[in-house]
Formats: structure tokens, sequence, C-alpha cells
């Protein structure tokens, strides 16, 4: 069993407010505010549904584009658990992302294993955190394809 980070962990709560404005100032600013900081890969806006509440939800993740397809990858900075937003779109793989002043209808899909396989060098090569991320957590950290729609 891995260790548990709590450095990370007191981040992530510390910074729940400012990831709530994230959104709204991408949105405003058509992502010329928040699409890029440093040392991430780009970030776009995901809005998907709550898998209990059925509550719309926002959420910015860095991504990797594919082709057509969009790459986000389930981390959570390496925590024990898959992000909320991957139960989310487990329940409801229909969503909406926003990348830039684009927004586009997708369609959400765990990448199989052989397909994992094949985008992990791709992800870990846009943002090398996804790897240390692995090394910190038992569970195999899920890549989700979202396929454009219509």
């Amino acid at each position: 069993m891995k260790v548990p980070r709590p450095i990370e962990e007191r981040f992530i709560a510390a910074a729940k407010p400012l990831m709530a404005l994230h959104p709204k100032l991408y949105r405003a600013t058509g992502g010329r505010v928040g699409r890029r900081l440093p040392g991430l890969p780009p970030l776009l806006i995901l809005d998907h549904v709550g898998a209990k509440s059925g509550t719309q939800r926002s959420s910015v993740l860095g991504y990797v584009a594919d082709g057509r397809d969009v790459l986000i990858v389930a981390s959570q900075g390496g925590s024990p658990t898959h992000p909320a937003w991957f139960h989310n779109l487990r329940a409801n793989p229909d969503a909406r992302i926003q990348i830039g002043t684009e927004v586009c209808d997708v369609r959400a899909r765990v990448a199989s294993s052989d397909e994992r396989a094949r985008l992990w060098p791709k992800v870990t090569a846009a943002y090398s955190g996804f790897q240390r991320y692995q090394e910190h957590t038992d569970r195999e950290i899920p890549i989700v394809i979202l396929e454009p729609r219509g």
C-alpha cells in the first residue's frame, strides 16, 4: 500500500476555492486566462453531470489532443481514489468541453488496456507529473477518451 501524501492533500483542500473560480475566469476570457499555467499541460473546461445529484458541474483539467479525440487523465494527484468527475462521466458519459473559445459536445469512455498502453507515453510526455502520480498510488490511473459527438 502506498503512503498518503499529506502535503498534496492539504494543497488540494486549500486550492478548492480558487479552483471554483478558475472555470469562470476561463469562460469570461475565452481561455486567455487559465488555459495555460506554468508546468502544466494545456487546460480545458469539462462540463459534466453529477452521478448522484444530477447537478451540472464544471472541472478544469489538463488535456492532450489525440487526433480528433481529447484525452484527460483521472490522476487526482496520485490519490488512492478516482476524482469525482471520473465517476460522473462513467454514469453520464455525454459531456461538453471548452478549449479556448471552442466548445464541443463529447462522449467519454475509459481507454481499454491496449489503448492505455499506447496512450500512457503520450500523456506522460505532455505532463511528467502523471507518471509521478501513478508511482504514488496502487490504483491504475485511467485515461478517459473524449470523442466528439455529432
